[in-house]
């Protein structure tokens, strides 16, 4: 008995042991490391024969901090946006002009950097949201309501009206490609539409497009509206995918649309996207062809994209400048956003009178009911809270990993 007593507390003990063994040891070399970063930050010819031998024991600890150093670096410049200056602007956008007159089906991937004009912010620029919860700051709320289709909105329109686009593939929520009076045939909005709920209990599946942002009570994972279908009963659900879903809608993801659109592309214009996400949609880049025979990219974005070395030609600018160069380049007319032709008012369904109390997201007003909307303050921003642009995107904050 004793002795199991004492073979027992012994192994604990040595356990114990090696436990502070391990933390020791760590703290050891969490200090080598601090110590030869220092090192590292000093001049050649500032270190001491005491600080060269140092870094000479320590190899791979070097090795290992250079190469952590050069990711940041890199990745640094990834997040950089970079300017083409004005002669040359124009001279990739002349080329670009050229090749889409010669194209048989151009097909159009968008992301948020075409809506950053109509006030809406992006992801992964330097105010994006992305880069705004990675510093661990809150993001300003967007009345998406006011916004309105840009400049290069209306472009996409245009020309796809005169047949020198065929289809527009859309990562944005904000509807302002509905909104412009693209064909919804031509439209695939493969995130979702902040306007758009359904019930996709009925067969087929009922859409309800609404004059304001559906998706104040949902969230990942948590798409209920709290309104009924009038012809089930079934709980509304809002369109929209989040990081870490599969969409599964037929519309207005509109996936087969996008995939045939692709297999036809003979170029491939992508506007204001980072690609971080249209990268993993390999249906859309025709991957199982030769080279030879993939359509022609063309890249508009002030950052680096994944998919730049595959590029025929990348155009650092702004997106309604390039575009407005372009229409120049092709002798087209810029068309103006007109809220009387938006062709969401005559899309969209009411809702009945035990719903009109249902949200608290202000409603787009049609023109004859547009008030003066420059008040004074609008009072402090506040976080986001809830929808599409809220919650659902929200990316839990990683703890900082301890060298």
């Amino acid at each position: 008995m004793d002795a199991n007593t004492n073979s027992g507390s012994s192994a604990r003990a040595e356990r114990k042991q090696q436990e502070k063994a391990k933390i020791i040891q760590r703290e050891k070399q969490r200090q080598t490391v601090k110590t030869i970063s220092r090192l590292l930050q000093k001049a050649e010819g500032e270190r001491t024969q005491e600080d060269r031998a140092l870094l000479q024991e320590h190899q791979d600890t070097v090795q290992e901090l250079s190469r952590r150093q050069s990711r940041r670096s890199l990745l640094k410049r990834k997040q950089e946006e970079v300017f083409d200056d004005a002669e040359n602007l124009k001279a990739k956008v002349k080329q670009l002009a050229e090749e889409l007159q010669q194209a048989k089906h151009v097909v159009l991937y968008t992301g948020a950097g075409i809506s950053t004009a109509a006030s809406i912010p992006d992801y992964r620029g330097p105010n994006g949201v992305w880069t705004q919860l990675q510093k661990g700051r809150s993001v300003s709320a967007s009345d998406l309501s006011r916004a309105e289709p840009t400049l290069t909105h209306m472009c996409i329109w245009m020309l796809h009206k005169v047949k020198m686009v065929q289809h527009v593939v859309s990562q944005n929520c904000d509807g302002l490609h509905l909104r412009s009076g693209l064909p919804r045939h031509a439209l695939s909005e493969l995130h979702g539409n902040m306007f758009i709920e359904v019930c996709d209990s009925c067969s087929p599946a009922r859409e309800f497009i609404r004059l304001f942002d559906v998706t104040e009570r949902t969230a990942l994972h948590r798409h209920g509206t709290g309104r009924l279908c009038p012809h089930c009963r079934v709980e509304l659900r809002d369109t929209i995918v989040h990081f870490g879903e599969r969409g599964t809608l037929e519309q207005p993801l509109n996936w087969k649309g996008a995939a045939e659109a692709a297999q036809r592309a003979d170029l491939i214009l992508c506007l204001g996207s980072s690609l971080k996400v249209l990268k993993k949609y390999s249906c859309l880049w025709c991957m199982n062809r030769p080279a030879n025979k993939r359509p022609k990219l063309y890249i508009v974005n002030l950052q680096w994209t994944p998919k730049d070395n595959l590029a025929t030609l990348k155009i650092h600018g702004k997106c309604d400048a390039v575009m407005g160069l372009l229409m120049e380049e092709l002798g087209l007319e810029i068309p103006v956003y007109n809220r009387s032709q938006d062709p969401i008012f005559s899309l969209a369904k009411p809702l009945s009178t035990q719903e009109q109390k249902s949200h608290t997201r202000e409603e787009i007003a049609p023109p004859s009911a547009l008030e003066d909307t420059s008040q004074d303050a609008q009072g402090e921003a506040t976080a986001v809270q809830g929808g599409w642009f809220g919650r659902g995107y929200a990316k839990a904050r990683r703890k900082k990993k301890t060298v």
